[in-house]
């Protein structure tokens, strides 16, 4: 009985460098910017390299779990994430980085599923298991919510490189744990691993993202070719899916109303989630001035309130259901957008953080009540394929969020900061693009030049922040007013909604 317990502690020590990892990097954006010289679109694809591989490759690792077992999986995958996590650490330059968030994102897919059959099997008893599901699910949430936190300690009093160093212990202690503790199940040598099928998904969101963040500098015909190829390989993907026995990703659940819709709106919840979290640290670290350390905690509120408005959502969906929290909460969030577009966050702390734990809360409720409507829409047969799909949904949103929204504040910060002349051609075209690249141009000219351009940076960058917000705004009121359309009434077999 005790070893149930020993079993459940593992789970939870490997799952939370993985959900810490998500966003401990959020803080880390100045410091990496500085030392690695990174320009614009290398951070955006240092941070979401990690959720756009996890949302191809985490398809085929729950059968992969089924031909090696969970606990060979799990193994498997805590040791690329220590290979990963080490040569994140030590890397020199953007490149190396990319790759190791590469390793660390293979190593999480294989993680995920392996953490929830462990609980499945291990756990037979339906209190406990709900129980020791409620202790993954917190690993997750307090992970991802303290990760900006924990990222601003370490910078605070270390290199960089320890955000990725403090896996490794864990990772030692899994490994070991695991193997003498874990039981060995049953496996099914038979079980097909569609790894092809997750590299053409991978290749297709990659490809379609890189042509995406370069056609904001300039459209010519290489970035439309990549865009294409992306776009052909994605219907490819979808065509095949659709005539395998077995397939990757069941896309027959998408017949089910509430699935397509619960399916974008989990997308379009994590893309607003994780966006504003990406945007808020870098105001307050680049605009205010605040430490990592300070910025971890000024958003701690926000994240806090997207890890416990769970608690108060299901009882929420319950009472009044999917369709009308998943409306008032897009409302609500669109609110808070623009609460927080208009608040100084230096002058006006308290309502900022009143407007961030208001969008955590109802965000992070439209996000459960678009699970709910997917996993209770799917037949009971496939609702491990509807895991999927929603799993992969969190993942596409996360790394798009990261996508969308540093792309966004990156045009309109280029279209609003002038520095005239007191940067030569060379050095303007580079600082014009971000203010991360900005920042690096400081050094390198006079104190007197410097304060002049850092505060130019600073009102384009608030400028541009306030103009994403509105525009987050516009889009949830726009897919507010889809969801009414299009999803109306309940059917007959979904009263719930």
């Amino acid at each position: 009985m005790l070893r149930q317990w020993y079993i459940l502690a593992i789970v939870v020590l490997i799952y939370l460098p993985v959900s810490i990892d998500a966003t401990v990097l959020h803080v880390a954006i100045p410091t990496l910017t500085q030392q690695l010289g990174l320009t614009n679109t290398q951070m955006l694809w240092i941070i979401d390299i990690y959720s756009l591989m996890m949302a191809g490759f985490i398809l085929p690792m729950g059968a992969l779990g089924e031909r090696l077992g969970y606990k060979r999986l799990m193994i498997m995958g805590a040791g690329f994430f220590g290979i990963g996590s080490l040569i994140a650490a030590f890397s020199i330059n953007a490149y190396y980085l990319i790759f190791a968030r590469m390793v660390l994102a293979f190593g999480a897919a294989m993680i995920i599923p392996a953490t929830l059959a462990c609980v499945r099997s291990v756990f037979l008893d339906e209190k406990k298991r709900n129980f020791a599901l409620g202790m993954w699910v917190v690993a997750g949430g307090g992970g991802a919510a303290f990760g900006p936190l924990i990222g601003g300690f370490l910078l605070e009093h270390y290199h960089w490189g320890s955000v990725f160093l403090i896996n490794i212990p864990l990772i030692i202690i899994v490994i070991f744990a695991a193997y003498y503790l874990l039981p060995n199940q049953e496996i099914n040598q038979q079980k097909h691993i569609n790894i092809f099928d997750a590299l053409i998904l991978v290749c297709s969101i990659l490809l379609i993202i890189y042509a995406l963040k370069t056609a904001m500098k300039g459209l010519d015909t290489l970035v439309f070719s990549i865009a294409c190829i992306g776009a052909a390989l994605l219907f490819y993907f979808i065509h095949k899916q659709k005539q395998l026995d077995e397939p990757l990703l069941d896309l027959s659940l998408f017949k089910y109303k509430p699935v397509k819709i619960g399916f974008l709106i989990c997308v379009f919840a994590m893309i607003a989630l994780v966006g504003f979290e990406l945007l808020i640290t870098q105001e307050l670290q680049f605009v205010y001035q605040y430490s990592a350390l300070d910025a971890g905690l000024f958003v701690l509120p926000f994240m806090l309130a997207v890890s416990l408005s769970g608690i108060f959502a299901s009882f929420l969906i319950n009472h009044f259901g999917v369709r009308h929290i998943i409306l008032v909460g897009l409302a609500l969030s669109a609110i808070c957008l623009i609460g927080l577009a208009e608040t100084h966050f230096m002058q006006q702390q308290i309502l900022a953080w009143f407007w961030m734990i208001v969008l955590g809360f109802s965000i992070e409720a439209t996000f459960l009540a678009a699970t709910s409507a997917i996993i209770s829409a799917s037949p009971v047969e496939k609702a491990t394929a509807a895991g999927s799909i929603e799993g992969m949904s969190y993942e596409i949103g996360a790394g798009f969020g990261v996508a969308i929204f540093g792309l966004l504040v990156s045009y309109f910060y280029s279209q609003k900061v002038n520095f005239g002349r007191l940067l030569s051609e060379e050095n303007t075209s580079s600082a014009q693009n971000s203010i991360a690249e900005t920042m690096q141009i400081l050094p390198h000219v006079n104190d007197q030049v410097a304060a002049q351009i850092q505060l130019i940076a600073n009102q384009a960058f608030s400028s541009a922040h306030h103009s994403v917000l509105y525009l987050s705004s516009i889009t949830l009121w726009l897919l507010i007013g889809f969801v009414m359309l299009y999803w109306r009434k309940p059917s007959n077999t979904q009263q719930s909604y």
